[in-house]
């Protein structure tokens, strides 16, 4: 079983940048591929992206293409979550999650296995 926590989120300008990270302890981060969500006031929770077990691929929801960067340092057993040009909606709740099925890339919530507790991000516009 795998422990993770978020943190790098807090309050930053429009048009600033963010990186978010994912520490993962208790067991190595490379038996999982890895996904972001957020979750924003009176909303459901949204996949962000994820990327397979040892980097090799990555997969972005329409969204946050472009500006959101999901990258992985198995040695450090952390992931990141680059964001550029922050927008007031992307203020939300961040969380990571790891799925122990590898090299699927999913979507979906109930897909993923271990949660952490979130890493609030606000936007100011």
């Amino acid at each position: 079983q795998v422990q993770l926590v978020e943190s790098g989120g807090g309050l930053v300008q429009a048009g600033g940048s963010l990186r978010l990270s994912c520490a993962a302890s208790g067991r190595t981060l490379s038996s999982y591929d890895m996904g972001w969500f957020r979750q924003a006031p009176g909303k459901e929770r949204e996949f962000i992206g994820a990327i397979t077990w040892n980097g090799g691929r990555t997969y972005y929801a329409d969204s946050v293409k472009g500006r959101f960067t999901i990258s992985r340092d198995n040695a450090k057993n952390t992931v990141y979550l680059q964001i550029n040009s922050l927008k007031p909606e992307d203020t939300a709740v961040y969380y990571c999650a790891a799925d122990d099925v590898r090299g699927v890339l999913q979507t979906r919530e109930y897909e993923y296995d271990y949660w952490g507790q979130g890493t609030q991000v606000t936007v100011s516009s």
